[in-house]
């Protein structure tokens, strides 16, 4: 199956789940990591908890304040970090 097949497909799927003629096979939801709870956790700056995630003081602040999200590899590491804080010291390391 090529891609477009496979993304018409999809689209298709997506509209008979819109129209209620179908029900989704597979439903992800993550939960928004609480970036200031983290950070207030680990007793940090948000300079320090910025370098540590190699980003930008300014992408921290709209993290806490909720104007972004952390998408992708950001979101999974801070997952990590809520579940296991130590994560934070080895990532801070290097």
């Amino acid at each position: 199956m090529s891609i477009f097949d496979e993304l018409q497909s999809s689209l298709q799927e997506a509209v008979e789940i819109k129209q209620g003629k179908a029900k989704a096979s597979r439903l992800t939801r993550h939960e928004v990591a609480d970036v200031k709870a983290i950070r207030a956790q680990l007793h940090v700056s948000q300079a320090e908890f910025a370098e540590a995630m190699g980003t930008s003081v300014d992408t921290i602040k709209s993290w806490e304040t909720k104007r972004r999200n952390p998408t992708g590899l950001a979101a999974k590491v801070l997952a990590t970090i809520q579940d296991n804080p130590d994560f934070f010291n080895e990532l801070a390391s290097h």
